[in-house]
């Protein structure tokens, strides 16, 4: 096994995979200089946005390797995979993550990711009739049209619901971390075999389990 700090000299060593856990503003360049070279890669980074996965996939198509992001957390994957049946029933709906206040990016990419997926269960909604009284943010961000609320708080941890309601009914399905990172391991582990035989973007370990 070679250790190195040094990115560029470990792609060299034509690794199988490039898993990358750092900061929204490195994982873009590294992800290209692995495309560079072949390699597959597993992102458990988040920050990224949907104009970032585009040209991630376009560029993995060009290499021919597979690129693989998400929350590799299973209990991650299965509130996407349930989410998203319950989004072909029930079409209004609204994602609240919580985070603690060090957390740079907001939403994290598990509620911007769940955001956009759960968005393309549905049919596009027509323009709500209610006037909004107040400031607009109050209703949260809308990512793919969903409204998605961030809450940013000293000794909070994260934590991501997506709640539907239905006249007279409501629906709610969370996913909590409770403070173990090796909760990512597995997940991770099964994105970086499975990654090797696909060509361009994988989004979410649901995708990869289903």
């Amino acid at each position: 096994m070679t250790l190195t700090e040094d990115l560029e000299q470990a792609l060299d060593l034509a690794p199988d995979v490039l898993i990358d856990y750092t900061h929204p503003t490195v994982v873009r360049p590294h992800v290209a200089l692995a495309l560079e070279r072949r390699v597959a890669v597993v992102i458990g980074t988040s920050g990224l946005l949907d104009e970032d996965f585009a040209e991630i996939d376009a560029a993995a198509r060009r290499a021919g390797v597979g690129v693989a992001t998400g929350n590799f957390s299973f209990t991650a994957a299965l509130l996407q995979h349930l989410a998203k049946i319950a989004a072909r029933h029930v079409p209004a709906f609204e994602v609240i993550e919580h985070n603690g206040a060090g957390k740079p990016d907001a939403p994290s990419g598990t509620a911007r990711e769940l955001a956009e997926l759960l968005a393309r269960e549905r049919e596009p909604l027509a323009d709500d009739p209610f006037q909004l009284i107040g400031p607009r943010e109050a209703r949260g961000a809308a990512i793919g049209g969903v409204p998605v609320h961030s809450i940013r708080l000293p000794g909070t941890s994260p934590r991501v619901e997506v709640v539907f309601g239905a006249p007279g009914q409501r629906l709610t399905i969370r996913q909590e971390e409770l403070g173990d990172p090796s909760i990512f391991v597995a997940g991770t582990l099964l994105a970086a075999r499975r990654i090797q035989s696909i060509s361009g973007l994988v989004r979410g370990l649901d995708s990869l389990l289903f």
